[in-house]
């Protein structure tokens, strides 16, 4: 039994998020399909995490066990010729049997877009959440620099969340201007549900003046999701790489 790990980038508009369901359009059940086309199994996809629907991926991270011998080189285009264009499998990797995409990760990187131009943009508008409000980016730096470390995020997830803990680390964030776009990077250990959404949506707050940087430790000890900021909508965010 052969293990193959997949590295996949999809645009998440049209899929109702990863996770297989039986009527809705999905990232997961689209790519088993594919596999099954090409190797006659019924495979089970595992990957590093679900993503939400509208939420893109520049490098989610997925295996399957097969006994299909295909050649590991041609695996990727194979699947890729049975795929929609909205989802491409960037690589395929024989890996150790005992690799698992979810319980090996050592740590996932998000990125949130954000076009912070007047007018916004008719192309990129499924790509990136406009926002016409002229953003502090430096006042939104200084306020990143807090979530970085241990913290118990309770108070960025959504309501729902079946976490037993709510403790998290974040390694790193930044906020970058790149012209007229805002970019949101955050790399941390694991993320409750919507944690990065209600992170930019917090710095969008800083950023429009109405929370202050130094006023992000009380919010992440208060605990309480009133004190943050909204959920920002999810066809902003990208699951950018998984680190094994």
């Amino acid at each position: 039994m052969r293990n193959i790990k997949l590295i996949i980038e999809y645009d998440g508009k049209s899929f109702n998020g990863w996770q297989k369901q039986p009527t809705k359009l999905n990232i997961q059940g689209e790519i088993e399909k594919a596999i099954e086309e090409i190797t006659g199994e019924k495979v089970d996809l595992t990957a590093s995490g679900r993503t939400d629907a509208g939420v893109h991926s520049l490098g989610q991270t997925a295996n399957f066990k097969t006994e299909s011998q295909i050649q590991i080189e041609k695996f990727a285009k194979a699947i890729n010729s049975k795929l929609k264009k909205s989802i491409v499998i960037k690589s395929a990797e024989e890996v150790d049997e005992r690799f698992h995409s979810r319980y090996s990760v050592k740590s996932k990187t998000y990125r949130y877009i954000i076009n912070n131009s007047d007018n916004g943009t008719a192309i990129y508008r499924g790509l990136e959440y406009h926002i016409p409000m002229k953003l502090d980016v430096k006042k939104m730096q200084e306020a990143m620099k807090f979530f970085e470390g241990e913290h118990d995020f309770k108070g960025f997830k959504a309501s729902g969340t079946s976490s037993k803990s709510s403790v998290r680390t974040i390694y790193k964030g930044e906020v970058k201007q790149e012209g007229e776009r805002i970019i949101i990077e955050v790399t941390g250990n694991g993320f409750l549900y919507n944690m990065v959404r209600i992170i930019a949506g917090t710095l969008v707050d800083v950023g429009l003046e109405k929370i202050k940087p130094e006023g992000i430790p009380e919010i992440i000890e208060s605990k309480d999701r009133t004190k943050a900021g909204k959920t920002l909508p999810p066809h902003g965010l990208y699951l950018l790489k998984v680190e094994y």
